[in-house]
C-alpha cells in the first residue's frame, strides 16, 4: 500500500541552526532516502520551497483567483514530502519514525487513494 508522509516543520526551527547543523541533516535526509530506496519503500521524495514562494489558486462559479503565499496561516508548513510503499499503516508509521525531520517537526503519514482499487 502507498502512504504519503507529509513533513511538517517551523522554518524558524530549521533557520536557527547552524550551517553545519543543516549541512548534517541534509545529509541524513539523502541517507535516508537513499536507504528507504534500497529496501523498496521510496516512490518518491522531495523538499519544497519555502511556503513564501507558493501560490493559492481558488475557481470559483468559473473565476480563477490566484493569492501569493499558502492558504493556510500556520507556525508549520509543509516542507516536504515521501511517497512510500508500506505492507500497512505500522510499517508506514516506522518508515516515518526515522525521517530525520521528525525530531524536529511532524510526519503525517496517510494513506493514498487508490481510484478504482477493490
Amino acid at each position: 500500500m502507498k502512504y504519503l508522509c507529509q513533513v511538517w516543520f517551523d522554518g524558524a526551527v530549521l533557520s536557527a541552526r547552524t550551517k553545519e547543523e543543516k549541512a548534517e541533516l541534509g545529509t541524513n535526509s539523502l541517507n535516508y532516502d537513499k536507504a528507504l530506496a534500497e529496501s523498496g519503500h521510496l516512490i518518491v521524495a522531495h523538499a519544497l520551497q519555502p511556503p513564501t514562494s507558493a501560490v493559492t489558486v481558488r475557481v470559483r462559479s468559473g473565476e480563477t483567483s490566484v493569492t501569493d503565499g499558502p492558504f493556510a496561516e500556520t507556525k508549520e508548513a509543509l516542507g516536504g514530502f515521501i511517497l512510500i510503499e508500506a505492507k500497512d499503516l505500522n510499517e508506514a508509521i516506522r518508515v516515518a519514525a526515522g525521517i530525520p525531520l521528525a525530531k524536529l517537526g511532524a510526519i503525517e503519514v496517510r494513506p493514498i487513494h487508490e481510484f478504482g482499487a477493490k
